[in-house]
């Protein structure tokens, strides 16, 4: 299942990283080992992010994704289920809402 992955850096940690110079290493780390489809640097809520788009094939593998984000960079992670048009095309929305609207 495709989901979208949001993590959201707090400040002091990221400065920390960012002053010694292995912020980018530690990124690289992450990187390579969870290896996403695509990759976002942006801001958030005022906060440096990095929004991923990963595979996850079994719930077991949530761990493995998010843990490298909260022990290195004490991070806030969350996840969101997300479909392509297509996708969202075979969902049968329209018979959903046929049934509960």
């Amino acid at each position: 299942m495709r989901m979208l992955m949001h993590v959201k850096f707090g400040h002091e940690t990221f400065n920390k990283f960012a002053k010694d110079g292995t912020v980018a290493k530690k990124m690289k780390r992450i990187l390579d080992e969870i290896k996403p489809e695509a990759v976002y640097f942006t801001e958030y809520d005022g906060k440096r992010g990095v929004i991923l788009i990963v595979n996850v094939d079994d719930p077991s593998k949530v761990p493995g994704l998010a843990e490298p984000w909260f022990l290195l960079f004490d991070a806030d992670v969350q996840f969101h289920i997300v479909m392509s048009p297509e996708e969202l095309g075979r969902s049968g929305l329209d018979a959903i809402a046929k049934k509960w609207g």
